[in-house]
């Protein structure tokens, strides 16, 4: 059952905080709003491809070219922090920075010339960040993340959502490009030597080989893998956060790029122009590591390092920087977006149990554990979309589920919770799943329908919100399912609306449902 925190530390004013990230490839500015549940918002993201890395001399000074380039692309953020009246602006960099042996000219120059002050992640931070927003935003209990830049690929592994390992490898897809590929397109022999490199270079490290876990992708060369993926499947669901990509998937990916011109490349369909020549040897990487690590799963987090600071900042006076549960706070996110009345819903998910307990009981469903973490979750969210209409209710509670990023749930997931959640009618329900039909068996979609009508059910028995029902119980009798409500207040307004609404649970039942009310 969720319980909804009523001493919420995260306050409800409307808050805006904003970082630059200065990376070895690119360099961005991002301004988040602090909304009403206390979530962070993208309400602008600023990119400029700034390559700073190929500006990184052989003795690791960054050439005065490279500088210039860094405080004009700086001076250029300004005016839209200034525009936004931001005052405390957090300006962090990564591996060029760190690398370069002119860190601190580099630092005075930034201080003197911006209204910023730069701070220089250590291999470790960079990590750590990259790790915590892993945690705090997917389901992943235990993985190993990988967070491939421009100049620097941090790794992590993590166990029951702790950090065990890390390390920063001194390499990123655009170092990789300058120092293995002559030209934008590798030849078989570059390819040959790239990947001998990367396979000792990961096999280094003891705690990586045959892990056998997830792993869990940060950053934009992930991204893009993941988005060129979507494209060459026709995939039909929003949005790239906990993506779930195979080995074979993957190589496709792969093969798909090499097979392709340098002016085709620049063209493919979810991959940024700006990354057309840094793109395979990034997913070189991916491939390679998978194989080190002896796994099947991949899968993007879209929060990376910039969210890892901001969870850090905001949870710091708390003494905690994990979530507890992750889908707990997410399910939170949506009671507080969507007006979700806690107490209602948490009554109905209640009955939902018990309904569900009692089918199981006389033999009509085998509704087991995982069912029954569908039906609170489902119930949690039954209706929502009430929020923007009530006349079209289902249609927007399935749209909204289906295309909100819901952290901790993964794709097919949220796609479940969306059917169950805005269960109407068998009908609607073929017409919501017919994209997806291919992900489930006939049976789970049997199962989802019932679920769906347990909780429509469930509902019509707190129709009122008065919390009328004190128990349930339930007889088989030939072809008829009785139920017996015993209520402590009068009950008439329930029982129309669940005479109205039990044609759904009879219809999966294949059973009469007799009501009887006192």
């Amino acid at each position: 059952m969720y319980l909804i925190s009523t001493d919420r530390v995260l306050i409800v004013n409307k808050e805006t905080y904003a970082i630059i990230d200065i990376g070895s490839n690119t360099m961005r500015l991002v301004i988040y709003l602090r909304d009403k549940s206390g979530r962070l918002k993208e309400i602008e993201n600023v990119k400029a491809v700034a390559r700073l890395r190929n500006f990184l001399s052989e003795e690791n000074i960054l050439e005065e070219k490279g500088i210039e380039i860094l405080i004009n692309t700086l001076l250029s953020f300004q005016e839209v922090t200034r525009h936004h009246k931001l005052n405390e602006v957090k300006c962090v960099a990564t591996a060029t920075i760190r690398q370069a042996k002119n860190q601190q000219s580099i630092l005075q120059r930034v201080k003197d010339e911006t209204d910023f002050s730069m701070r220089v992640l250590s291999e470790y931070k960079e990590a750590y960040f990259g790790y915590l927003a892993v945690v705090n935003s997917t389901p992943f209990t235990s993985g190993v993340t990988i967070d491939i830049g421009g100049g620097s690929t941090e790794l992590t592994y993590f166990e029951d959502r702790k950090l065990i390992s890390y390390y920063s490898f001194p390499f990123g897809a655009l170092s990789l490009k300058k120092q293995f590929i002559k030209q934008n397109i590798p030849t078989e022999v570059e390819l040959h030597t790239l990947r001998t490199f990367l396979a000792e270079q990961f096999s280094s490290l003891e705690w990586l080989v045959n892990k056998k876990l997830p792993i869990i992708g940060i950053g934009g060369s992930a991204r893009n893998m993941v988005q060129i993926h979507q494209e060459m499947i026709s995939y039909p669901l929003a949005g790239v956060h906990q993506y779930k990509m195979n080995d074979q998937e993957v190589k496709n990916v792969n093969d798909y790029l090499h097979s392709l011109t340098f002016s085709e490349l620049q063209r493919v369909e979810g991959l940024s122009k700006d990354r057309a020549d840094i793109i395979i040897p990034a997913v070189e990487v991916f491939k390679l590591l998978m194989d080190v690590v002896k796994t099947d799963q991949f899968a993007l987090s879209r929060k990376g390092l910039r969210d890892g600071v901001f969870y850090e900042e905001l949870t710091k006076d708390f003494g905690i920087t994990v979530f507890p549960n992750v889908i707990e706070e997410s399910f939170y996110e949506l009671a507080t977006d969507y007006d979700i009345d806690v107490n209602h819903v948490l009554n109905v998910t209640n009955i939902g149990i018990i309904i569900a307990q009692l089918l199981n009981k006389v033999g009509l469903a085998s509704i087991n554990k995982y069912d029954m973490t569908l039906i609170k979750r489902g119930a949690f969210t039954f209706n929502l979309g009430k929020y923007i209409d009530s006349e079209s209710s289902s249609q927007h509670t399935y749209y909204l589920l289906a295309n909100r990023t819901i952290d901790g749930l993964l794709h097919r997931e949220r796609i479940i919770i969306a059917l169950i959640a805005s269960f109407t009618s068998k009908a609607a329900f073929k017409r919501y799943v017919a994209p997806y039909i291919n992900w489930f068996s006939k049976e789970e979609l049997i199962k989802y329908r019932l679920l769906g009508a347990i909780i429509k059910f469930a509902y019509s028995l707190n129709a009122t919100k008065r919390n009328i029902i004190e128990q349930i119980e339930s007889e088989e009798i030939g072809e008829e399912l009785h139920f017996y409500f015993t209520c402590n207040k009068d009950w008439k307004p329930e029982q129309y609306q669940v005479e109205k609404q039990k044609k759904h649970l009879e219809k999966q039942l294949k059973k009469s449902v007799i009501l009887h009310f006192g």
